[in-house]
């Protein structure tokens, strides 16, 4: 059946706010959800400002971890030669080494994509 209500613009526009609130306070409750169960985690400023300047995003989590390219090559069973060329942009690295790196890292293959 096709029922229809009428309201005033004022009342409309007003449930619409409330909707978009209501919407931003969900996705809030899930971010918050996700950091508590560890499933996604805050990045700091600095490093955060380092990937929008479009720095090397294997460099960056590499640094915010604490690890070496020795280090983290070890820890994923990669070349360190091939760590450092993906840094630089000399090579992209395959996909089973990226993901070998993401894993290492504790980030998402598309962490780790340009």
């Amino acid at each position: 059946m096709n029922e229809m209500v009428t309201i005033p613009r004022e009342e409309y526009d007003r449930l619409q706010a409330a909707a978009e609130d209501l919407a931003d306070l969900q996705t809030y409750d899930r971010s918050k959800a996700a950091l508590a169960a560890g499933e996604d985690e805050l990045i700091p400023e600095g490093f955060a400002n380092r990937l929008m300047n479009g720095e090397s995003p294997l460099r960056v989590y590499r640094d915010l971890r604490g690890l070496t390219q020795a280090a983290l090559a070890e820890k994923a069973g990669v070349n360190r030669v091939s760590i450092a060329e993906i840094e630089t942009g000399r090579k992209q690295g395959s996909v089973a080494s990226l993901r070998a790196l993401a894993d290492a890292l504790g980030v998402t293959l598309d962490d780790l994509a340009d």
